[in-house]
């Protein structure tokens, strides 16, 4: 194929919810362009974008999907993403490497939470929105009430290119006011024909076309000036303006298609190779360290790997983008992201689905795969040995759903992690924690769905089977008030014995709290003065803060850091449910030595013996994780919704509309969002989303604890 330069290259990406015809849209432009020559289609389990078993079997895309076409002497880099929110991680991937969003909007439904979503991550990544009104040859499609939703959720600069002259199963002609002409098919799509505009639709195209205009010529001061002078704009200045309004977010470009019927298909793909950006027309990359990256194909090679994937019968690929120079089969880069480990790039591929080109060279912009590299992964940098460039990580969602997973015969727990490890490079959305803590192996993505398609794809194509089970909670304990104890460990068995013997106060530690000169307990006063305090940040969140408030040389300085160990052997298994312990400050005010026999280990028992009596002194709590959660629904769901977040414990922060949809901010803990994710969807319709993240640890509900305490017990007694 021919070598295509940055400037004659363009990257785009399909979004849009479930069922709003992505793949099949991408089947008909690799048709339309001479890649394909039979449509294939998604109940057919034959078309390009769908090629992975888990995808065949489920009849949804799960991975993006990267392909080209050539049209008109341009090269459109086109990546098919995930409509479904459980695999939003693809969308958000080909964003990162595309200059163009296509987003798709299924009429039928009209603006759905995907679209939301969608549109918004496409903000978050500055990038160009075009909206593809498709499935018009529908009963229920409704053109008109869809573009007043798209109106009322993103504005005025939602601007009309295309409209239907008629909807419904006998959908077959667009009025384009860019043109101002009309496209109409016969049944079976394909090449239209051209009319001009009937009468009947005259006023109404010249409306829209006068409101495009006044769009185009507001993103150039020189186009303004045109259109003051003349009251118009010529076709090549409307494209110009445009261009420049897609580059700075200033125009949402309201397109049409019947994907299935190829309807619009091949106005859309002109519109796509003259206008939409260049990926020369585009903000520079920047780096990790704030450096701009031009898109020049004369520059030092660079590139970034935004997707990994093991594909049927060739093993790993790895998919890039140029980001500045020329990359030549053949070539040597260092992956800067992995300690400059040395690739060569033997051979390298345009790709369209799981087709493979192989060319000379791709350059800057362009986007390609290679196969059989050593020790490269998603989201590396790899660069000529001359340049020090990084290029940031793709920022992903939190998790949204848990659990523990297993290996049914625990012989295959290796293997299965090795596996795991693997999925995660594939999809970085699936996250994998090996919890010491609760002894378990975390798996967590964005849904029910989501974690379902990893065990498919672990038990039928990697053999092995799988369990899943609710996964523990991360407790944590504290106190909430002050108590005293002391403990004397004393052992002799013949030779050197064992003495320490330890006296301490602990308390709640409260940020910005001073320690107090003065504690009464049973009537008796303890005067303590600080003379050295540690603190330590705990790794599960927290802080353990020891004051020496010895006297008199009680016990010696060089036993306070075993001290400190005995403390934190108890603060790593609470006394109420076994979970981390946090947020407290012990004051060692007193104790006993002996000359001989005391040890480190000694005063190690002495201090972690006297820490767990105090702590059971101290009216000690159960601290449950509590989530920030965003819920985006539909009104007419958002009773339902309300009533179930009540039911899980949550505490509404707030309701607000945002772009047509109903948003609830809630504090809920972790524990009752376990299946949020699959009740959410079945108390919506699929129609609500909702994300979560971390917010802090909140007493737990008097009732809440007595359970908790009762289950450890008999966790307790079974062990025994």
């Amino acid at each position: 194929m021919k070598n295509y330069q940055t400037n004659e290259i363009k990257n785009i990406c399909l979004m849009g919810g479930s069922g709003s015809g992505k793949t099949t849209l991408l089947e008909a432009m690799l048709y339309e362009s001479g890649v394909i020559k039979r449509r294939g289609t998604i109940e057919g389990k034959n078309t390009v974008s769908d090629y992975f078993p888990v995808e065949l079997e489920y009849g949804y895309s799960v991975f993006p999907t990267v392909a080209h076409v050539e049209f008109n002497n341009k090269k459109l880099n086109i990546i098919d993403c995930p409509g479904s929110d459980d695999f939003v991680g693809g969308a958000i991937t080909s964003m990162a490497v595309t200059d163009q969003s296509i987003i798709l909007v299924n009429t039928q439904y009209g603006v759905e939470v995907g679209t939301q979503n969608h549109f918004r991550y496409a903000a978050e990544c500055k990038k160009p929105v075009i909206f593809l009104m498709n499935q018009l040859d529908t009963d229920k499609s409704n053109y008109e009430q869809t573009l007043e939703q798209l109106r009322e959720a993103f504005g005025p600069k939602t601007v009309v290119i295309q409209y239907p002259v008629n909807c419904g199963p006998d959908f077959n002609a667009v009025i384009d006011v860019l043109l101002m002409k009309m496209y109409t098919w016969k049944p079976e799509g394909g090449v239209p024909e051209i009319k001009d505009i009937p009468a009947d639709q005259m006023e109404k195209a010249t409306e829209l076309n006068k409101i495009l205009i006044e769009a185009a010529a507001e993103n150039d001061e020189s186009l303004m000036d045109t259109y003051f002078d003349k009251g118009s704009l010529t076709e090549d200045e409307m494209r110009e303006g445009i261009r420049k309004g897609l580059v700075t977010r200033s125009i949402y470009p309201v397109f049409c298609v019947c994907a299935g019927r190829d309807m619009g298909v091949r106005r859309l793909m002109e519109f796509l190779g003259n206008v939409v950006p260049f990926v020369s027309d585009m903000p520079c990359a920047i780096t990790t360290n704030g450096e701009e990256v031009k898109a020049d194909a004369t520059a030092t090679t660079s590139i970034f790997t935004f997707k990994t994937s093991v594909e049927p019968h060739i093993g790993e690929v790895v998919y890039f983008k140029v980001m500045s120079g020329t990359l030549k089969a053949g070539a040597d880069l260092t992956n800067v992201t992995r300690n400059g480990v040395k690739e060569r790039f033997s051979q390298i591929f345009c790709v369209a689905g799981a087709n493979r080109i192989p060319v000379d060279q791709l350059e800057a912009g362009d986007i390609g795969a290679a196969v059989k590299l050593k020790d490269t992964r998603t989201g590396n940098t790899l660069c000529e040995k001359d340049l020090d460039i990084e290029f940031p990580q793709v920022a992903y969602p939190e998790p949204k759903y848990r659990r523990a997973i297993k290996a049914a015969d625990s012989g295959e727990d290796e293997k299965l992690n090795a596996i795991l490890t693997r999925m995660h490079e594939e999809d970085p959305t699936w996250v994998v924690e090996q919890s010491r803590e609760l002894r378990q192996t975390i798996v967590s993505g964005q849904g029910e769905f989501h974690l379902r398609t990893l065990k498919w794809r672990i038990e039928n194509n990697e053999k092995i089977q799988i369990e899943y089970m609710e996964p523990r909670i991360p407790y944590r304990e504290t106190i909430t008030k002050a108590a005293r104890s002391d403990y004397r460990h004393k052992k002799q068995s013949g030779g050197s014995g064992q003495f320490g013997e330890v006296h301490l106060i602990i308390e709640p530690l409260v940020e910005g709290e001073p320690m107090k000169d003065v504690y009464k307990f049973g009537g008796q006063e303890f005067r303590v003065q600080a003379r050295d305090t540690q603190e330590v940040l705990l790794d599960w969140g927290g802080k353990l803060v020891m004051i020496n408030s010895i006297v008199g040389g009680a016990i010696d300085a060089r036993f306070m850091p075993a001290i400190m160990k005995g403390l934190m052997d108890r603060m790593e298994q609470g006394p109420l449910t076994g979970s981390y312990a946090r947020d407290i400050r012990v004051i060692v005010y007193d104790g006993k030595m002996h000359p001989v026999d005391s040890n480190e280990i000694s005063f190690r028992l002495a201090g972690r013996n006297a820490f767990a009596q105090a702590f059971k002194e101290a009216n000690p709590k159960v601290l449950e994780p509590v989530y920030d959660v965003v819920v985006m629904v539909p009104s007419d769901r958002m009773g339902d919704v309300m009533s179930d977040l009540q039911g899980r414990r949550a505490l509404i922060m707030g309701m607000e509309s945002a772009n047509g949809l109903e948003k609830i901010s809630a504090k809920v803990p972790l524990k009752e969002l376990s299946n949020y994710s699959t009740a959410l969807s079945s108390l919506s319709g699929g129609r609500a989303s909702f994300t979560m993240k971390f917010a802090s640890y909140e007493l737990c509900p008097s009732d809440v604890q007595d359970k908790l305490l009762k289950e450890y017990e008999s966790t307790l007694q079974d062990e025994d």
